[in-house]
């Protein structure tokens, strides 16, 4: 199933919640992460919410009552909220339980990606150096030469 997600937006208030339509449909919950040093600085999010909404307005802005779970979180990291949507209630539903479970899923295999003792990493990290190297070694030697003198 395919859907129109919209751009991700910050969360900095519910002001900024002003061009979401008030329509029904999904919305995920993002951190940005901050890579250790010496590690290339890309910017990544961690998703850490997904949820279906009868009204995406009304539920997102929510998020920025005191009560609410993710509150804290919002107010005190980088977060970033995206959103599709989708007015059929079934597909809705589905949509979102896919989202949930993939969510889930990726939840065990970081904490099993991180858990691991630093000393384990290291043939990790070789074992992907050479796979890597593997794959760029086939690239270069189904690339023709190139004449000399052109």
């Amino acid at each position: 199933m395919e859907l129109s997600w919209s751009r991700w937006v910050r969360c900095e208030s519910s002001f900024g919640l002003l061009l979401i339509p008030d329509l029904p449909g999904i919305f995920a919950l993002a951190e940005e992460l901050t890579p250790p040093s010496g590690i290339e600085s890309r910017r990544m999010l961690a998703v850490f919410e997904v949820n279906e909404a009868d009204r995406l307005v009304q539920s997102l802005s929510r998020l920025f009552v005191s009560g609410n779970r993710w509150y804290e979180r919002l107010k005190s990291s980088s977060c970033y909220l995206r959103y599709a949507v989708v007015a059929d209630p079934e597909r809705r539903r589905t949509a979102a339980e896919a989202l949930k479970n993939w969510l889930s899923s990726q939840k065990d295999v970081v904490a099993q990606t991180f858990e691991r003792p630093a000393s384990a990493s290291l043939p990790i990290q070789q074992e992907a150096a050479t796979v890597a190297e593997r794959a760029v070694d086939r690239v270069m030697a189904a690339r023709s030469p190139i004449p000399a003198g052109v």
